[in-house]
This record gives structure tokens, sequence and C-alpha cells, in this order.
């Protein structure tokens, strides 16, 4: 039985798309991914620029709430990772064929590709232990919690000073660390950065390894659990408080005080797996029509970060959820 359409990937996008079709009567199916449904924001503290919750919301609730609104309009959720499309139609009735990592496979009318993008990581110890508890990978999410404290940002592009410049209105102060001696951003960037009396440029310089340390609590220790005669006392909260360095043309090595590491060396979209159906630009992201969410092949549409290379925001993600629901549901009544 072949699918009305198939929403590869969750996160805004996704759910937002599998709301809208959901509602239009067309029983989307999603794939949700194996290991991570639900897109970065699984692994993000509070969220509090999305619309419609002035206290802010628990990114993991977030994502619940959206998977919970779809699951209402009739989504099936399939808790998998497509590995390839292929065609299995003609040119008068096109048909695409998922083949799934568990060695099933899916025929549907069309196709929404929602797979976002991956942070690139430095890889060095602590940056898995403490993401989310200092170490991030987006300024403009996060920014705000380390208002009046040191701050560090790694990278050398255009992405790495906009995250840096943008952080001085929070940060004591800001230092962007990069390996070489010259940077890829755009002069006008550097020259902006050069001109903040915030923000210090480090160079020649990479990160080795990003240190914790226990936050003593705001207000007096919760009370030991007591569970059958054995108490359990809370874990205690570790955060960021400095990195380890070493100087790339001297090998000197040294210690810089920081209550936040922002991540900023670039992300690589989850699209591989698309590549025989969706053109592609240079970098991997899904080349859609426009305004639109039409990809190079009629019926196969792309949304959220995996086309979005410039706002990658869970707001602006789940707007082209919707009109991707809405392109595929036009496509579908044709």
């Amino acid at each position: 039985m072949a699918h009305n359409v198939i929403i590869i990937g969750s996160g805004p996008a996704g759910y937002t798309a599998a709301i809208y079709l959901g509602r239009a009567g067309l029983d989307p199916v999603m794939v949700t991914g194996a290991l991570t449904p639900g897109g970065q924001l699984v692994n993000t503290t509070e969220v509090e620029n999305f619309p419609g919750f002035p206290d802010g919301i628990m990114g993991p609730e977030l994502m619940d709430n959206m998977r919970a609104q779809a699951k209402r309009f009739g989504t099936e959720f399939i808790a998998d990772d497509v590995t390839a499309i292929e065609s299995a139609g003609s040119d008068d009735a096109p048909l695409y064929r998922l083949a799934l990592s568990d060695g099933e496979t899916l025929e549907t009318r069309a196709v929404i590709i929602t797979t976002g993008s991956n942070f690139r990581k430095l890889g060095v110890p602590g940056e898995v232990e403490l993401s989310g508890h200092g170490v991030s990978y987006c300024a403009t999410c996060d920014g705000f919690f380390f208002r009046d404290k040191p701050i560090v940002v790694v990278g050398g592009g255009d992405s790495a000073f906009e995250e840096a410049l943008f952080l001085t209105r929070f940060g004591s102060s800001v230092t962007l660390i990069h390996r070489r001696d010259e940077f890829r951003a755009s002069q006008i960037m550097v020259d902006r950065a050069k001109e903040n009396p915030k923000l210090t440029l480090l160079t020649n310089t990479v990160v080795t390894e990003i240190h914790g340390t226990e936050t003593a609590p705001a207000a007096p220790a919760a009370p030991a659990l007591n569970l059958g005669g054995l108490a359990l006392k809370p874990k205690p909260q570790v955060n960021v408080s400095s990195v380890s360095l070493k100087n790339t043309v001297t090998g000197e090595t040294s210690e810089l005080e920081t209550a936040a590491v922002f991540v900023a060396i670039g992300h690589t979209p989850a699209t591989d797996f698309a590549a025989s159906v969706a053109s592609r630009d240079e970098d991997g992201y899904i080349i859609v029509d426009g305004a639109s969410t039409r990809t190079s092949t009629p019926g196969i549409f792309a949304a959220g970060d995996c086309v979005d290379c410039v706002y990658r925001q869970a707001i602006s993600a789940a707007g082209m959820g919707c009109r991707a629901a809405l392109d595929a549901q036009e496509y579908l009544s044709e």
C-alpha cells in the first residue's frame, strides 16, 4: 500500500508538517529517526523565544507537545532511519520507495524531508558532558543565560563572528578562539569584531579540553529523598568553568576561565540519503524552488535546517514545515 505522504525526520518542521497534513485528512506517516526523534531541541534546556510560552518551556517538553498534537490528527510514527529514496512509479503516476535501516521499505506518493542538520563538534573532553550546561551551539538560543559572565566562542567564519558580536550584548567579555592566524570570515565582520571593546580575538589557538565545576545552589539544597530507608541526595549541577588552550605555533598551553563555550565551526545537513532525488548545494543543503519547499524532483519537498543554512531557528523551521505541508497538499490534489 502506498501512503499519501511520508515525512522524514521530526523536530519543529516535521511535526508542523504532520499537523497540517493530518488536519487535511492525508494520514501522514513520520519516520522520526531511530535514536533522537525531536531534533536538536530535545538536547536544549529552556526555550524562551518560541511564541506562546511567556515563561519559557523546556526543549524536550516543546517537542513532546508537538508530537502529541501531530498524533492527535492521525500521524503514524515509525522510529527508524531512511537510508535511501528511489523512484518506484511512472511519469504519469510518480511513486517513491524509501529504504529503512531495519531492511523494511515504504512506498509513498509524496515525501517531505525535515532531517535538519548536525552541529559540527570540537571533539574534546568535556564537550559532550557539559552540553546544555555551558557548552552551546546557538548564541541566539542561549546567550541570554550568560549575562555579565565571560564567554568563549570557537570558530573563524562569518557565523562565529556573528555569534561573538551578538554575545557581546550579554557577556562581560567574549573571546573568539581560532586555530589559524587568518579568518574565513568576511573582512567587514573581522573589522567589526576588532572595533568592539568587549571582544578579544585569540588566533593560532585550539581548545583542548572543557572543564566544569559544581555550581553553588542559589537556594537551600532540596532534602534528600528517602526510598525504602535509602537516602538519595540530588545530583550536584556541574557547569562550564574554564577551557584548556594550546597555541598551534609554539605548543604553549594555558587555561582560560569562562562560563560558556559557544561552538561555531559549521553545520552538516543530514541529506546524504536524498542525494539521488534532491539537488543539493556544495555544502549538502537541499535546494528548493524560491520561497516554496519544492525540490528538483516533483513530489519531493524539504523544510527546516536541511534547507536553511541562515536562520536555523525552531520557529522558522516550523513555518517552513507548514509551507511544505501546503505544497504537498497541492501536489497531491493535482
